[in-house]
């Protein structure tokens, strides 16, 4: 599992130019499903997302979390993120996996997010979006499950 992580101050997602998601401060967080993705990496990738100290403090360290600041999330499935940009000039999405099971491990990681308490919005599974958002810092991370099987 990959997510494109971005500290934001505001951020929303429209399909067919109506908002379906859309959060103040918190994070803006695109989401891809692997093939071999299983309950062990949608258990870590909640579980960082929902700890990770990358809202300043007072004191302008990152010091706190989503959980600390009482952010929320904006959740967008992106399964460009496992694109192979290595050869040629087009990219190759076999990595990415069938459509029907990125679909209910990006299903489950809402479910398993939600137990962080913290308010969640999403875009929709398999549409185009349009996403417009105000990253802080700029402030932009990414992170994949250890280790990385696709």
């Amino acid at each position: 599992m990959r997510a494109l992580v971005q500290r934001v101050s505001s951020a929303k997602v429209e399909v067919k130019g109506k908002t379906v998601g859309q959060i103040k401060a918190g994070l803006c967080v695109f989401i891809g499903v692997c093939p071999t993705d299983t309950q062990k990496e949608i258990t870590w990738m909640a579980k960082k997302l929902a700890t990770l100290r990358i809202f300043e403090d007072e004191n302008e360290k990152m010091n706190l979390s989503i959980q600390d600041i009482e952010g929320s999330f904006l959740i967008v499935s992106q399964f460009t993120l496992y694109a192979d940009c290595s050869k040629g000039c087009r990219p190759s999405f076999l990595k990415g996996g069938d459509i029907s099971y990125a679909k209910k491990i990006y299903t489950l990681f809402l479910e398993e997010l939600q137990k962080y308490n913290r308010p969640i919005e999403t875009g929709v599974f398999q549409e185009t979006m349009q996403v417009s958002l105000k990253n802080e810092g700029p402030s932009t991370f990414h992170i994949e499950t250890p280790p990385s099987k696709c």
